[in-house]
Order: structure tokens, then sequence, then C-alpha cells
């Protein structure tokens, strides 16, 4: 058994998730997914409230059922 100690400096840098980086990175492919993932799910919660039905038109009927309007 060997008694050597590593220094910080010599360690693999790894990311918060537990990951081992390689050289240059500062965040591990997983981590970089989850993010760009959370960036586009809250984009397209902001749109779906934009999109929202009480965003419509009240004078403009959404179907014929819904202007009640019989056609027989």
């Amino acid at each position: 058994m060997t008694h050597t100690t590593i220094t910080p400096s010599e360690e693999a840098p790894d990311c918060d998730c537990g990951a081992l980086l390689k050289q240059g990175q500062t965040r591990c492919s997983k981590c970089l997914a989850r993010d760009r993932w959370a960036r586009g799910d809250k984009a397209r919660r902001h749109a779906a409230k934009r999109r929202a039905l009480p965003r419509r038109l009240s004078r403009v009927p959404l179907s014929a059922a819904a202007s009640r309007v019989s056609w027989s």
C-alpha cells in the first residue's frame, strides 16, 4: 500500500452531480441537457399562458356549439 496524497490541483474536476469532467469542461452533458430542458420548459409554459382561452375576444364564438346555434 502506498501512502501518496493527491493535492486538489491534481484531482480530476467533477460536476455538481458528481460526474467526472473532461479537460476544459465546467459541467457534464447531463447537467447541460437538464438546464436546456428547463429553459425550454419555461418558454413553453410562458407561451401556453399567452395562448390561454381567456385571451380570446369575447365576441368571437369558438365554434357553432359554443355560440348556441342549431343547424337543424
